[in-house]
């Protein structure tokens, strides 16, 4: 389970290169400006060295005119070529250029889902259940995905308080960066703003209603749950991070649970649903006692959709 063996990354090769282009971005403008600081220490040295220190002087009776200004407009074509390969050759990297993408690659995908829904049978309407169960539903957009639901709950289902957890397990903090890793991680605003800065290697979508919710370089805002699972097609196994309100949608449609059961109770503002046994089955448990690094016992359990 915790073997050296790494999983090969799956992030789609299209959203990678986005952002790998908005990192290039940002490293440009900063050469740049170090760049245009650079020139004016520079032209200022020239000046003083050729005016005041009096160096170069025998070329500029050469040249029949200062020395210097032949240096400063030399250097000047070059900070101009640097200028304008940031501002106007890469322009199209901005970032109305990545939210045009974003949305042409969005539509894409709704528009093929719409076709495969259009191809396939109708069913039957699931009778409504109450709000803390999932409802049954059958996957039928892409049968090899594996989506997937991560989450560490207490015996009474507590998941978190205050926007953040109410515990601190090494383990469990490791296994959700294996599992996860190279993969789409889809959340609610409230558990994205939880984190110090987004998780390296893995791509974030966010739901928000928020139409104008500003994210760093590379995060993904969208404004549902089933825009999120649009999203994250080409992914195999997507993973649902929180919160509690997102849990509640993706158990309707999940294959998988990851769970992290801390057996103990807790006080929590945020609790996760509670497993329908009719629904899901046990396929693997593992139980960890308290040691020096754990406060808690706790098992790593997964649960598969019957």
């Amino acid at each position: 389970m915790f073997g050296k063996k790494k999983s090969t990354p799956q992030i789609d090769k299209e959203q990678l290169e986005l952002i790998k282009n908005a990192q290039k971005r940002i490293k440009q403008k900063k050469r740049l400006y170090f760049h245009f600081v650079l020139f004016l220490i520079g032209s200022a040295f020239l000046i003083f060295a050729n005016t005041v220190l009096g160096m170069g002087t025998e070329l500029t009776q050469i040249l029949g005119t200062e020395w210097f200004l032949f240096a400063i407009l030399i250097w000047l074509f070059f900070l101009m070529y640097h200028t304008f390969n940031v501002f106007v050759t890469y322009k199209f990297m901005g970032k109305d250029w990545e939210q045009k993408q974003l949305a042409v690659l969005v539509d894409k995908q709704k528009k093929r889902i719409e076709q495969l829904q259009s191809s396939l049978p109708k069913e039957t309407p699931v009778s409504k259940q109450p709000e803390i169960k999932e409802i049954p539903a059958v996957k039928t957009i892409n049968s090899n995905q594996e989506l997937t639901v991560i989450v560490a709950a207490a015996e009474n289902n507590a998941i978190g308080k205050d926007n953040k957890l109410i515990w601190h397990l090494g383990d469990d903090l490791k296994r959700f960066k294996r599992l996860t890793n190279g993969h789409h991680i889809i959340m609610g605003r409230k558990t994205f703003e939880s984190f110090p800065k987004p998780l390296p290697n893995r791509i974030h979508v966010v739901i928000s209603r928020q139409q104008d919710y500003q994210v760093p370089e590379g995060v993904i805002v969208v404004n549902s749950f089933q825009d999120a699972i649009d999203f994250c097609k080409n992914d195999p196994q997507p993973y649902i991070i929180g919160g509690g309100e997102i849990y509640k949608q993706a158990l309707s449609v999940a294959d998988k649970i990851e769970l992290t059961r801390v057996h103990e109770n807790f006080d929590a503002d945020t609790y996760f649903p509670q497993i329908d046994m009719s629904v899901w089955k046990e396929s693997h448990n593992t139980f960890h006692t308290k040691d020096g690094n754990h406060d808690h016992e706790f098992s790593f359990i997964t649960y598969v959709r019957k």
